[in-house]
Order: structure tokens, then C-alpha cells, then sequence
């Protein structure tokens, strides 16, 4: 017990100890430092000599010891001219000590400094090289760095391996689910369809349906961007061409696409565009599928609002003319131009006849188009059909309040037409008329000068 309780306070000591002289040296100043590592240099301790190396490597100046007799021989020499110019003011002190002025005052410029410095280090590494401190030999050869690289080296190749068999592995493991999921999509959607809407789709989908919705599939908060994609998609139209986790793949995939894109463009034109431009090129492939699914809601909402008065007209006369509601939609479909609102039609039909309500089926069709007029003309027909009336003279009432809101639309727009154009007339079409008027006028007054 009492070897126990030495053993243990001398291990106290040592350790606490230590902990002083690191705290002593801990507040030394860079400065301090130096002469400690240079004095036991000095004396063939030449991992200090190493020390010494790396801190004209970290400073990058003179060392203290240098720099004070620098300027002590500096000080002197000015106080020697000085002394001169009082006997003799024409008198000066020899060539020679005016030349060492000036070369010592020139190795206290800090861009000398920082080259003598390097010299200095490169000679303390020669001297702990020589006395056997190998880390500096390899500092030396260069060999410490090469280690340095090639570390950095075979760990990139190990994630780059890693990153290649977690990409293989989810290709090849649902391949037969995939081969399968693209017949259904063949016999679904045709080619035809997905290229109308748009290159960047139609040449992206493959790679982001193969590669990335698969991985968004086994996210685990997938809920919320459904949640939060299905009815724009809806609204888009683009149902049955991407679900919600396709659009969140094509966000994902197009963060890779994008660059590579500037990449190829930049090599093709031989252009010299900073690199720098990828990131923010990586942000906007990002945005860019959220961009286009808003322009393609608002085309698409104004296809539905321009064919409104010709298919409820038809509706109306189809209804009156004493056909049901589902064969009056019908007769819309084969009737009028192929258009959003038809296919939003066709899909109400479908609903219908898998054994959804009317009801149901209208208020689907109102969540989908999520417009007011649509809105509108749902709620008045799931009313009307609610109480048992006849829904004739109800369309009929429709397709004029649509028409007249129409005709006020197109009337609004021509008033703030004249407003519109009144500044691309005050800063372009006037400044031209001016000039063709006044152009001859100034030129022959300048003539008749």
C-alpha cells in the first residue's frame, strides 16, 4: 500500500511537473522561442534544430538574434555620419560603410526578410538532416509532402470506390423493377407526350427515372415533398408523366446535370468562363424544375380559362338536347379541340366510372386546375345536383356569366394597353422621331457655319 501511495505521488509530480513547463512555454513569445530552440541547437540538439526551421518557415523574417545586430551595426553606422556631418557637413563616411548601410537596410524589408528566411530554414533542415533527424530529411526531398498527397490520394480513391458500389448496388438490385416499371410507362405515357414538354425533361428523365428516383423512393421524410408536389403537378398536367418523387429526382438530378452541361459548352466553345460560376450554375438546376412547372400551371390555366365558354356552351346544348351529364362531356371531348380542359374532362369521366360520385369527381377536377372559375363552376354543379335540379338552364346561365367575364377581361387588357406601351414609345419610338426631324436642321446649321 505504502509503494502504491509513493508510486502514485511521484506520477502526480511528474505529471503536474510537465504541466508547468508546458504552461511556462506556452507563454513564451514566438521571439522567446526562437532563441531557446537556436541555443540548444547550438548545442547538437538538432531536433531543434528542426524547430528552429519551421519557425522561419511560420514567421517569415528575421530572426531576433539577426535583426537585433542588424540594427545595432545599423545604429551605429548612422551615429558614425552623424558625427561626421557635424565636423564637416561636406564630409562622409567611407564607400564601403556607406555600401553596408545600405545592405543592411535593405535586409530589413520584409520582402528580404521573408527570402532569408527561407534561406535560414532551408539551413537549419540541412543541419537536423545531418545530425539524423529524418522528418527533416524528407521535408528536405520533398518526400513529406509526397506522403501528404498521396494519403489525400488513396483516400480519395477509397470513397470514390465506395461511392462507384453504393451507385452500382442500387442500379443493379431493383433492375427487374425497373425493367418492369418501364414497360408500364411505355404502354402509359409515349415518348411523344414527354417530349412536349420540354428538352430539358425529355433528355433528363431517363438518367434521373433511373438513377436518383429509386434513392428518393427510400427517403424517409419522402411524405413531405409529395405532399408538397402532387398538386402542382396536377395542375401541370404532368400527372402521368413524373410523380412527386420523379420531380424531387429531377431537382436532384439536375444539380449534377447543370454543371456538366457548362462543362461540355465551356469545352466545345474553347471559353475561359471561371470555374467559380458552377456553384451558383448547381443552385439555379436546383430552382430551375420549380421555375418551370410555375410557367407550365399559369399556360396551362390560361389554355383552361380561353376554351371555358365554347365547352360549357356545349355542355349546355348537350344537356338540353336531353343527354346525361357523363354522355353530354362526351360529346365536348370529340367535339371540341384537343385542350387542357378536355383531358381534365376525360379524366372526370374515368373517376366517374370506377365508381366515384359527381360530386366527387368535380370537386377532384376543382383540386387539380385550382382556379376560381373552375372552382366556381364545380361548386354550382355539385349544388344543382345536390337539390335535384335540372343542370341545363344552369350551364346555360354559366357559359353567359363565363362569356361576360370574358368580354370584361379582354376589355381591361385593351384599356391597359395604351399605358403599357406608353414607355417603350417615350424611350424608343420618340428619341427616333426626333432625331429623323431635327437631325437635317442642326446638320445644316453646322453647315451654313
Amino acid at each position: 500500500m505504502t509503494r502504491a501511495l509513493i508510486g502514485l505521488s511521484i506520477f502526480l509530480f511528474i505529471f503536474s511537473s510537465g504541466n508547468l513547463k508546458a504552461i511556462e512555454f506556452s507563454d513564451l513569445t514566438q521571439d522567446q522561442k526562437f532563441e531557446l530552440y537556436n541555443e540548444s541547437c547550438e548545442k547538437e540538439q538538432f531536433a531543434n534544430c528542426y524547430q528552429v526551421a519551421h519557425w522561419y518557415l511560420q514567421n517569415k523574417r528575421l530572426d531576433p538574434i539577426e535583426e537585433r545586430a542588424t540594427r545595432e551595426e545599423i545604429n551605429q553606422l548612422k551615429e558614425k555620419r552623424k558625427k561626421i556631418k557635424l565636423e564637416n557637413f561636406d564630409n562622409e563616411i567611407s564607400d564601403e560603410e556607406m555600401a553596408k548601410l545600405k545592405e543592411l537596410t535593405a535586409k530589413l524589408i520584409p520582402e528580404n526578410q521573408e527570402k532569408l528566411s527561407q534561406v535560414k530554414a532551408k539551413e537549419a533542415l540541412q543541419r537536423a538532416c545531418g545530425g539524423g533527424e529524418k522528418i527533416a530529411c524528407k521535408e528536405l526531398s520533398g518526400k513529406l509532402e509526397y506522403e501528404g498527397a498521396s494519403l489525400l490520394y488513396y483516400t480519395a480513391l477509397a470513397l470514390i470506390g465506395l461511392a462507384v458500389f453504393l451507385v452500382a448496388k442500387t442500379i443493379f438490385q431493383d433492375e427487374d423493377q425497373f425493367q418492369a416499371q418501364e414497360k408500364l410507362d411505355d404502354n402509359k405515357t409515349q415518348l411523344d407526350d414527354i417530349a412536349r414538354h420540354g428538352v430539358v425533361l425529355r433528355y433528363s428523365r431517363p438518367f434521373f427515372k433511373r438513377y436518383f428516383s429509386p434513392i428518393v423512393s427510400g427517403m424517409k421524410n419522402r411524405k413531405t415533398f409529395k405532399d408538397k408536389y402532387r398538386r402542382k403537378l396536377a395542375a401541370a398536367g404532368l400527372t402521368s408523366v413524373l410523380t412527386p418523387e420523379d420531380f424531387f429526382a429531377f431537382k436532384l438530378f439536375l444539380i449534377i446535370g447543370f454543371p456538366i452541361l457548362f462543362m461540355v459548352v465551356r469545352t466545345f466553345l474553347e471559353e475561359t468562363w471561371p470555374l467559380t460560376l458552377i456553384p451558383v450554375i448547381a443552385f439555379i438546376g436546383f430552382f430551375y424544375p420549380d421555375f418551370w412547372i410555375k410557367g407550365k400551371i399559369q399556360q396551362r390555366q390560361k389554355d383552361i380559362i380561353s376554351a371555358m365558354p365554347f365547352c360549357v356552351d356545349m355542355l349546355a346544348l348537350s344537356v338540353e338536347a336531353g343527354l346525361d351529364f357523363i354522355a353530354a362531356m362526351t360529346k365536348v371531348i370529340e367535339k371540341a379541340k384537343a385542350n387542357p380542359l378536355t383531358e381534365e374532362f376525360e379524366i372526370l369521366i374515368k373517376e366517374i366510372k370506377i365508381g366515384a360520385s359527381r360530386a366527387e369527381a368535380l370537386r377532384n377536377l376543382a383540386w387539380r386546375i385550382d382556379l376560381i372559375q373552375i372552382s366556381s363552376f364545380a361548386a354550382t354543379l355539385i349544388a344543382a345536383d345536390s337539390v335535384g335540379a335540372s343542370i341545363g338552364p344552369i350551364l346555360k346561365a354559366l357559359s353567359v356569366e363565363i362569356r361576360q367575364k370574358k368580354s370584361s377581361e379582354v376589355e381591361k387588357a385593351g384599356a391597359t394597353a395604351a399605358t403599357k406601351i406608353l414607355f417603350p414609345m417615350l424611350f424608343l419610338i420618340v428619341p427616333s422621331v426626333l432625331m429623323v426631324v431635327f437631325a437635317p436642321i442642326v446638320m445644316e446649321a453646322l453647315a451654313g457655319r
